[in-house]
């Protein structure tokens, strides 16, 4: 699996044709084929390419990105 950094992930932001990655506790998820997820953007409160470990706790769901495919890891 591929690490990557920060800067990396930034760049899987969904957007322009971009896949949507997201880590979630050290893994990275490939967040690309899901509705809830079109354009990078998910309900207006989380965006793709970023780490969403702090982010999860606002959450009003259970841990669901662990069902994704995991396509790497955070550096």
């Amino acid at each position: 699996m591929k690490e990557f950094t920060a800067e990396e992930l930034s760049t899987f932001d969904g957007k322009d044709g971009r896949p949507a990655y997201v880590a979630y506790q050290g893994v990275v998820y490939d967040l690309s084929g899901n509705a809830m997820w079109g354009g990078g953007d998910h309900e207006g409160m989380h965006a793709a390419g970023h780490d969403l470990t702090a982010e999860h706790d606002d959450a009003p769901h259970d841990v669901y990105v662990t069902e994704f495919p995991q396509v790497g890891t955070l550096a």
